[in-house]
């Protein structure tokens, strides 16, 4: 039910800043990873960004707006995330600044900086993160920040199925001049706005717009609900809207009354009675984990205190 202030973080967050090594050991389930900055700026060149790949689109659909997809204002808070994933493909998530001692830390999905194969197995770090507030048709109106420092949970790390710790903390190389509230433990479902960088969507009302195809900021908004999970699985602590935001939304920040409480990792289809049904069949929500205090804090604290 709380938002840290800026004197608030400064005062329960001011420890010293050590090498990662030390902070690995200083939270048995928080990982420190400093990333190689040379060359991430480079490698973004618009023409590089142009030539990344997008969802279909359908020609002569008039576009359709409404709470599961629509333009949204761009702001210097919301960003977007370039990073070379762990098979050499170039990719884009999307990233919030927001408040921390530093004053340079972001937040994003777990699955943006770290993740395995296809069959859960050799995990590796992204490589280039290079993170764009505001970017909008290709332009970086307040310009690029490089990453220096990741911060998730070692649960993450070790097992992606962990979805709940699919959540991750962003060092930036330099100071924001501004930045969302963020909030640990409150109610999951009071009214939210989830906000994204997409590059597909489903509805052709959608397809091939500005706003779906990464270039521009959208948002979705509503009630979150719980994700009821597969009946042989059971519910995932994960909460979303229903939304028709694709991949690059993902890291996308999830906003209640004016902090920002989780972020979006992954779609799921509900129908109206709140059960689960297969893909393309009921209602899509993009989801992701609450943020918490026992899994989301510490990695802020350790982010913030970089």
């Amino acid at each position: 039910m709380r938002t840290l202030s800026v004197v608030a973080l400064m005062l329960l967050l001011a420890v010293p800043s050590t090498t990662s090594a030390a902070e690995n050991a200083g939270n048995a389930n928080v990982v420190v990873h400093d990333l190689d900055t040379a060359g991430a700026a480079e490698h973004w060149t618009p023409e590089r960004i142009a030539a990344m790949p997008v969802g279909p689109s359908e020609p002569g659909h008039p576009p359709v707006d409404g709470p599961d997809g629509a333009p949204a204002p761009a702001g210097r808070t919301i960003g977007r995330l370039f990073f070379v994933d762990r098979d050499g493909e170039d990719s884009s998530c999307t990233a919030t600044v927001v408040v921390s001692a530093n004053r340079r830390t972001a937040v994003t999905g777990g699955h943006c900086v770290h993740t395995a194969n296809l069959i859960g197995e050799d995990p590796r770090w992204h490589t280039k993160l290079l993170f764009v507030p505001g970017f909008r048709d290709n332009t970086r109106p307040f310009g690029q920040f490089a990453v220096t420092r990741v911060v998730v949970s070692r649960t993450w790390t070790t097992d992606d199925q962990q979805s709940e710790h699919d959540q991750a903390f962003l060092v930036l190389d330099r100071p924001s001049g501004v930045s969302e509230h963020i909030a640990f433990g409150r109610p999951a479902g009071r009214e939210a706005v989830e906000y994204g960088y997409p590059r597909a969507a489903n509805q052709p009302g959608h397809q091939g717009r500005p706003e779906f195809t990464g270039q521009r900021l959208a948002r979705c908004w509503g009630t979150p609900v719980l994700n009821p999970g597969h009946p042989e699985i059971g519910p995932e602590n994960l909460w979303g809207v229903p939304c028709d935001m694709g991949g690059g939304s993902s890291g996308g920040p999830r906003i209640s009354r004016g902090a920002v409480v989780g972020v979006n990792t992954q779609s799921f289809t509900i129908d109206e009675n709140g059960k689960w049904c297969p893909f393309g069949q009921c209602v899509r929500h993009l989801g992701g984990p609450q943020f918490s205090w026992k899994i989301t804090a510490p990695l802020h604290q350790r982010a913030s205190t970089s």
